[in-house]
């Protein structure tokens, strides 16, 4: 039996603005709802009830009005297969076929169409360098050796064997895709003979086996920025895998690789250094030289300096890609103990130590205050 249509079940004009169709939903449910109609009646209108529901639902929608305006019950009904409708519900699930094209189609390294076939975009590269800091923080012209394709010299890029011919996938007839019907969509796929190039080939060329292209070598210009740090990506399009069907390449992506330097650490825009100084220079103080990635640095060290002593020289770091301002250079005071003494220094140690004693706490204030907390901390 023909389903009614929903604008009469409604009693509303095709035309009928969004506030018409509720307001006749609601006189129509107010008057068929079934717990107001009882007994033999009762049946009836609650069919009147269930079909003024189903009518509403679908016109109030506008999606779903859109489809039913144009093909009919079809357009809602994903039942309504074959008979008549059906011609209208293949142009509606082809529409459906056509947005997902869209959503998986277009994107980043999927396929396109392009002149009737599909075309995908090339695979990305990576490139792993290794730089001095010196180099990270000035920046550097270099070259790279990376893998490239040319057409075959042989087949010339058609991929077939010289005195061949390249023939049409009989699958897709050329197009590349396929469309695979699901229940109440149409999905385009990539064509599983041809993998997406429209074309079969019957005798592959020796050389390319088929592909059109051999790979090869070739030499890169890199501009490495001033400040770039460990694990930063530097992005060279069009330098990646060549495309399919025409599609375009890829990019190659270089990594930056620092390497461990010997006297500076880096964090972010600042440099540390660990500097080490005698006893002697910590006792009375002096000036000395730090080293710096610009050179040297004099800095004057304070009479009684302790080890741990942190020392900064602003601007002394390095000026990141993305700073407006270099970072700054922390030097890190460690006093070094003497070694191999001879039996003379042994001795002039001794009376030294002897003397600090009889001044008293005055000469070592640090050990006298850990003296009384482990006092406190036994007598507890």
């Amino acid at each position: 039996m023909a389903k009614k249509d929903y604008y009469d079940t409604l009693g509303v004009p095709k035309n009928a603005s969004d506030e018409d169709i509720k307001k006749a939903y609601r006189k129509l449910a107010m008057k068929h709802h079934p717990d107001r109609n009882q007994g033999e009646s009762g049946k009836a209108s609650e069919d009147k009830f269930k079909e003024a529901k189903e009518a509403y639902e679908m016109l109030s929608d506008p999606d779903k009005r859109a489809a039913y305006d144009q093909y009919g019950h079809a357009g809602v009904d994903p039942n309504m297969r074959g008979g008549p409708g059906a011609e209208g519900f293949g142009g509606f699930a082809e529409a459906f076929g056509d947005i997902f094209g869209d959503v998986f189609g277009g994107q980043r390294g999927g396929a396109q169409q392009r002149g009737g076939r599909q075309v995908f975009r090339g695979g990305d590269l990576s490139y792993a360098m290794e730089v001095t800091l010196e180099e990270a923080a000035s920046g550097k012209d270099a070259q790279i050796r990376i893998p490239s394709w040319d057409d075959c010299n042989v087949c010339h890029g058609s991929g077939a064997k010289p005195g061949t011919k390249v023939a049409t996938c009989t699958t897709c007839h050329g197009h590349g895709v396929v469309q695979m019907r699901q229940g109440f969509f149409s999905v385009q796929q990539t064509c599983p003979q041809c993998k997406g190039t429209g074309k079969l080939i019957p005798e592959p060329c020796v050389n390319c086996h088929g592909v059109g292209k051999t790979k090869t070598n070739k030499t890169l210009e890199v501009k490495i920025p001033a400040g770039i740090d460990d694990g930063m990506r530097i992005r060279s399009t069009g330098n990646g895998e060549p495309g399919t069907n025409g599609g375009p390449p890829g990019d190659l992506y270089i990594e930056i690789r620092v390497k461990k330097h010997e006297i500076f650490e880096r964090d972010g825009d600042d440099l540390h250094c660990v500097v080490p100084i005698s006893f002697t220079t910590a006792a009375l103080g002096g000036e000395i030289d730090v080293p710096t990635l610009a050179g040297k640095a004099a800095i004057d060290i304070p009479e009684g300096t302790q080890p741990s002593k942190q020392f900064r020289l602003r601007g002394k770091g390095i000026k990141g890609v993305r700073s407006s301002y270099p970072g700054d250079l922390y030097c890190h005071i460690t006093v070094e103990t003497p070694v191999k003494l001879t039996e003379h220094q042994r001795k002039l140690l001794k009376e030294f130590d002897e003397s600090l004693k009889k001044g008293g706490a005055k000469h070592s204030p640090s050990e006298e205050g850990w003296t009384d907390k482990l006092k406190n901390f036994f007598s507890a």
